[in-house]
């Protein structure tokens, strides 16, 4: 049974006749009536009666027609949703978001998301940087933030924020009195709180530290943690120094529970990244995310 010929059935009832609903369908009234014959061959049953006078429904057909209104009104319906679907910008877009952006870049990002798409909302699953790029590879997120970049992934990294690595540190005298000037010594002599491995974070630590001559193995590592919050949490208790996104600071910065150093190095200036798995059509949803 194909949609075609309940098509044809629908018109051949409301038209009363095997000609005009040939023209209503653009078909020649042959290939109407090997529809109808087709239809009730598959049924076993007679649908159509054909007289000279008229052409009407038997009572099989009667009964038939409203489920053939039905099953077309269902395309028409479902044509519909997904037409509606892949022009408007809404439903739920499926996030994976390694720590910083899941907990400091997205949430001051969406509202305004939230503002100019109103049927849109958001799922948001926090990984490390490596597991993002999982998760979008088996497609089990359309899109991840994330920011490292990994080659040869099948995933296409589309930038779309900006950050900043500092060097944070308790608020206490012996750091006070550096005036904003950090070493090398004292980065190879202080504890150390260190974010897991496969974080961004992490990756653009050690290359920083790689950079100005320092041995990530060779720090003092006081703790390991998993998300920046811990990092920052630990380091305004005495727990050590550690590096972490500037965004993520600035709220126990402008408390001045921590202090922050910059450091004039390229290696601290990071990208955000949305992305995206190689040749999958991104959804309006998620295209209108990573145009912001």
């Amino acid at each position: 049974m194909h949609l075609k010929q309940l098509e044809v059935f629908v018109n051949v009832v409301k038209l009363k006749s095997f000609s005009k609903a040939a023209e209503a369908v653009y078909l020649s009234q042959p290939t109407v009536s090997a529809h109808i014959n087709a239809l009730e061959e598959e049924l076993d049953t007679k649908l159509i009666v054909r007289s000279t006078k008229e052409v009407y429904p038997s009572e099989a057909g009667k009964i038939f027609y409203q489920y053939a209104l039905e099953m077309l009104n269902l395309r028409d319906t479902a044509f519909m949703e997904v037409k509606s679907y892949s022009t408007q910008v809404k439903g739920i877009l499926e996030i994976a978001a390694s720590t910083v952006p899941s907990q400091y870049l997205l949430p001051k990002a969406i509202p305004g998301l939230l503002e100019k798409y109103p049927q849109l909302s958001f799922s948001i699953k926090q990984y490390d940087s490596v597991e993002v790029v999982h998760r979008i590879i088996e497609m089990e997120a359309e899109i991840g933030v994330t920011g490292a970049m990994f080659e040869k992934s099948g995933c296409i990294f589309e930038p779309i924020a900006d950050d900043r690595l500092v060097i944070i540190t308790p608020n206490i005298k012996e750091f006070a009195d550096l005036n904003g000037k950090m070493t090398p010594e004292l980065i190879r002599s202080s504890k150390f709180v260190s974010r897991e491995y496969g974080s961004g974070t992490r990756k653009e630590s050690e290359n920083f530290l790689l950079g100005i001559g320092i041995d990530p193995q060779s720090l003092k590592i006081s703790v390991q943690l998993e998300s920046t919050e811990s990092v920052i949490q630990a380091v305004k208790n005495n727990l050590g120094i550690a590096i972490v996104s500037k965004y993520a600071c600035e709220d126990c910065l402008a408390a001045g529970n921590i202090l922050a150093f910059d450091y004039e190095s390229p290696d601290l200036s990071r990208i955000f990244y949305a992305v995206y798995r190689k040749n999958r059509p991104l959804s309006p949803a998620a295209e209108a995310f990573v145009k912001g």
